[in-house]
């Protein structure tokens, strides 16, 4: 049955999604309903599409075809309502701004560049600070802290402008355990809270624990569904164009490295591996 836009009215709305860059077509036939309250890992091999997706979710690509709507309207006209934690190799880490100013400019789609901040805004960054646990961290010029903490501090600045979807680009590369554990909290606090997540992730053992449903790319669609339906071995070898070596863990299987392209799945958090597309 056709859903109309009333049913979508909560829904983040993907509809053939295609992206190319020049003429090269870099990640085409995405579909995918995503309710308020889920949580979709997207994943994939290096250079499959799944930064792409989160950036033409958010409008920093265009699309050549397909569309994306939010709440019932088109998500570039929704992005105030759409926070975004770009991949660490994005960042100038060296451009002199405290932790206190990087969180601060998640409060700037509420205030604007121009407006003094508020009493409200900075509340809001002192209790973002605290939940990733930052909050002795808030004077450090960013460029001085460790990766797990810099992670942190880009986390909170998305959780400062209080968006209802969260787009996490590779989060868990290269921090150690105690930042990955506050990761999968604050995913669990925003699930709880009603909001969509979207984790583009290579470690798919974290995939499995945090999301609900999967997005499995590698150019195109490979498939998109509940995650006892797409997190099995016959659907990420086919993600992955080869097969994985699995082993099991509660509930369902946990494929910890892929044979094919060198991409590198397995659950290892130090190694910063990233996606350029």
């Amino acid at each position: 049955m056709t859903q109309t836009s009333v049913d979508h009215e909560n829904c983040l709305v993907i509809r053939d999604l295609t992206v190319a860059y020049g003429r090269k077509v870099v990640l085409k036939g995405v579909h995918a309903d995503i309710k308020r309250g889920q949580v979709v890992g997207v994943v994939g091999p290096n250079g499959g599409g799944k930064s792409t997706l989160l950036k033409a979710i958010l409008g920093m690509v265009p699309l050549v075809g397909g569309s994306v709507m939010l709440f019932g309207k088109p998500a570039i006209r929704m992005r105030s309502r759409i926070a975004y934690v770009p991949q660490k190799e994005e960042v100038d880490w060296q451009f002199p701004v405290t932790v206190h100013d990087v969180v601060m400019m998640g409060r700037y789609p509420h205030t604007g560049w121009l407006r003094r901040n508020t009493s409200e805004d900075r509340r809001v960054v002192d209790e973002m600070l605290a939940r990733v646990e930052m909050s002795e961290h808030k004077d450090s010029q960013i460029g001085q802290l460790s990766g797990g903490q810099q992670q942190r501090v880009f986390i909170a600045r998305a959780l400062a402008q209080e968006a209802d979807v969260l787009l996490l680009d590779e989060p868990m590369n290269g921090i150690d355990a105690a930042t990955q554990d506050v990761i999968l909290r604050v995913i669990e606090e925003q699930k709880e809270a009603g909001r969509i997540v979207l984790l583009a992730t290579h470690d798919l053992v974290s995939a499995s624990c945090a999301c609900d449903c999967l997005c499995c790319v590698n150019e195109r669609m490979v498939s998109y569904g509940p995650l006892d339906e797409t997190y099995t071995s016959e659907n990420l070898a086919a993600t992955y164009g080869g097969p994985l070596i699995m082993l099991g863990r509660a509930g369902a299987p946990e494929p910890m490295h892929t044979h094919h392209g060198g991409d590198h799945a397995h659950h290892e958090h130090e190694h910063p591996g990233s996606e350029r597309n």
